[in-house]
């Protein structure tokens, strides 16, 4: 009779840390820390990540068609282009997470991706850095005497595209650039 209790109550404790186990969420909070929370990603303003899967040997790997996101740019030149990748793709959830979201309420960033979506419709010209100095009028591109272009303490993207009122202006989006956790982050400049 004890053995039959004993091994009853180990069946009982196997099957409760298995549901428990189903219980943690895998997270990449705001600020592009890692969480593992009993809570669902969204209650925290997080972005949910997937368990790595083993895959099945006798399966093949789909092909790629598109280049994976860049997680953590290190460089303005990598963010750049993470930023054409995203245009490329048209995909704003993949510029929305190139974005530093700490901070904004909830209306603010359901705001910024509603104009991130928008922005994806229009036709992309350029993705640049903005160095802050306009250009002298008295020199040329290509003139010995012309200094490079300095790096700024706070660079910025600059998105032009076409904009949206038919007038085939071009239109620009800036975003700050911010380093946090290691990686460079936009934030939005208005």
């Amino acid at each position: 009779m004890i053995q039959r209790f004993a091994l009853l109550l180990i069946l009982l404790l196997c099957s409760a840390s298995a549901l428990a186990q189903d219980g943690i969420h895998r997270c990449v909070g705001p600020d592009g820390n890692p969480l593992f929370t009993d809570q669902p990603c969204a209650a925290l303003q997080a972005t949910p990540v997937a368990a790595p899967s083993e895959p099945s040997p006798n399966l093949q790997t789909p092909t790629v068609t598109e280049p994976p996101p860049v997680l953590c740019a290190s460089s303005v030149a990598e963010l750049r282009q993470s930023v054409l990748d995203a245009f490329a793709s048209r995909n704003p959830n993949r510029l929305a997470g190139l974005m530093l979201w700490g901070g904004y309420g909830h209306d603010a960033v359901v705001a910024d991706i509603r104009s991130m979506s928008a922005l994806m419709r229009q036709t992309l010209l350029d993705v640049g850095e903005d160095t802050g100095d306009p250009p002298s009028a008295s020199s040329s591109p290509g003139d010995a005497g012309t200094p490079p272009p300095r790096a700024t303490a706070n660079p910025r993207i600059v998105v032009r595209t076409v904009a949206d009122d038919g007038s085939g202006a071009a239109r620009e989006t800036h975003f700050n650039v911010v380093r946090r956790s290691g990686c460079l982050w936009l934030r939005n400049s208005g």
